[in-house]
């Protein structure tokens, strides 16, 4: 019972961990230092190649520490090492670089069902060659990347991202935006619409050409192609470039104040099948993340916006998981394959973790004949896993960071005899979310697996208290 993963990442490493707690001999093959990538710097397992951080870590208010906290009591190897290696940081879980490395590799050479190879892989294992994970990341070498793309493929595997933002959709003032399509076709209301006079529209242009835009890295050569321009650009080709573009507003009209003349409008489209989230249509952009929000939030209706994801356009390798992806992550096309980590477009260290960790379980389950089934898409496990494999628009798939709009949302609340049901907001809302995942999370844990009786201490912890995180 063997199982081979591509990439010694931290997805890598967590699938290799995961699969081999549960007895299977596991093979990890890492190509560097035979070949590197320009963005590595040395040949460790799990190297961090940006921040040390792995952000922050408070389980209630923020998902990324509610994804922490599920990971720990899932006997994550990545956690245990970031823990076990933790610098200060505030309230942010951060660690000492090379020890965490070291830490994780010597786990894994430690462990007797674990062998390393380094070496490149240029081909797709074929099917008799057994179960396979791939979790080469986003600077996949360009061979394996081309045979990823064949059997994905040619449209389902992106090489450049070009990513606009998204709204939290509770964020949006409905006194200003509303609902409708161009032309009213479809159904109507297919997109959220902010309006824009020629006032507004000035000003918001005036403010895109002062920003600081980001430059790229040297080795991203990042090309501009006419149908994915940063809305920046397009504001330096012309005032009225955008108008006459993303933000044209013909076919609209303002349902408040029908004589309103619009001179601009942007539209907003469902990014995921909660209706939780909202990305700005054709808003690709490469300003620094503090501009963005100043800059979107002149824009009627977004004056509160909350992002789940800021814009951005830069060198990566992804598939359109919604699209090519089963709810196991195995390729449709050829089922021995899985992918796990940033390459199935998860956005981070930690959810390309996560995401290693659920690869890894599914394979050891499928290998031992055992039906494991995927968390509640109420954990933020679960809610990770439902936007990568099939939630989110395969349409504007775009690699996204786990955060609270991938929930699904609370069931109403009476908050007094009398009162009306209100769904929670706020702290209320981010309170009630995570210790609903971390209860949901526990019979999940304790399903009948090969990691059951080692994970129960750990899921039948209580759960954090307010008071606890502070």
């Amino acid at each position: 019972m063997s199982l081979t993963i591509l990439g010694g990442g931290l997805a890598g490493c967590e699938a290799a961990w995961q699969a081999a707690r549960a007895g299977l001999s596991v093979r990890l093959i890492e190509m560097r230092p035979q070949r590197t990538t320009p963005a590595h710097r040395t040949d460790a397992l799990a190297e961090l190649v940006c921040s040390n951080s792995l952000r922050a870590d408070d389980p209630l208010f923020n998902a990324v520490g509610l994804l922490h906290e599920e990971m720990r009591r899932a006997g994550s190897l990545i956690l245990h090492s970031a823990d076990a290696t933790r610098v200060p940081a505030g309230g942010a879980l951060a660690v000492d670089r090379e020890g965490f490395s070291a830490h994780i590799a010597k786990t894994l050479a430690d462990h007797p069902g674990i062998t390393i190879e380094r070496r490149e892989v240029t081909e797709l294992p074929a099917p008799e060659a057994g179960p396979v994970i791939v979790a080469t990341g986003p600077l996949t070498a360009e061979p394996l990347a081309q045979a990823i793309q064949a059997a994905a493929g040619t449209d389902s595997l992106a090489f450049f991202d070009a990513i606009a933002p998204i709204v939290h959709r509770d964020s949006i003032d409905f006194e200003k935006a509303w609902f409708q399509s161009r032309y009213d076709k479809g159904d109507g209301r297919d997109y959220i619409n902010c309006g824009l006079d020629r006032d507004e529209y000035d000003r918001f242009v005036e403010a895109l050409l002062a920003a600081v835009v980001t430059p790229p890295r040297e080795w991203e050569g990042v090309p501009y192609f006419d149908g994915c321009l940063p809305i920046e650009v397009m504001a330096a080709r012309g005032h009225e470039t955008l108008a006459f573009g993303p933000m044209k507003p013909v076919g609209l009209r303002d349902p408040k104040a029908p004589e309103r003349r619009l001179h601009a409008v942007v539209q907003l489209r469902q990014d995921n099948a909660l209706g939780t989230l909202y990305n700005m249509v054709g808003f690709q952009t490469r300003l620094r993340h503090g501009d963005q929000v100043s800059i979107l939030r002149l824009i009627p209706g977004l004056e509160q916006a909350e992002f789940a994801r800021l814009g951005g356009m830069h060198r990566n390798t992804f598939l359109n998981s919604p699209r090519v992806l089963d709810r196991r992550l195995r390729l449709k096309s050829q089922p021995h394959l899985r992918f796990a980590g940033q390459i199935t477009g998860c956005e981070g260290y930690v959810e390309s973790a996560a995401v290693g960790l659920l690869a890894g379980r599914f394979a050891a389950a499928e290998i031992l004949g055992l039906e494991l089934p995927a968390p509640p898409p109420t954990t933020a496990l679960g809610a990770l896993l439902a936007h990568v494999t099939g939630d989110a628009d395969a349409e504007s798939y775009q690699p996204m960071n786990i955060n609270f709009g991938l929930f699904p949302p609370l069931d109403p609340v009476v908050a007094r005899p009398g009162a009306k049901p209100k769904i929670p907001k706020g702290r209320e809302r981010k309170i009630g979310t995570a210790r609903r995942a971390l209860t949901d999370l526990t019979p999940w844990l304790l399903t009948a697996s090969p990691w059951a009786e080692t994970d129960r201490p750990r899921a039948e912890a209580p759960l954090p208290t307010a008071r606890e995180t502070l």
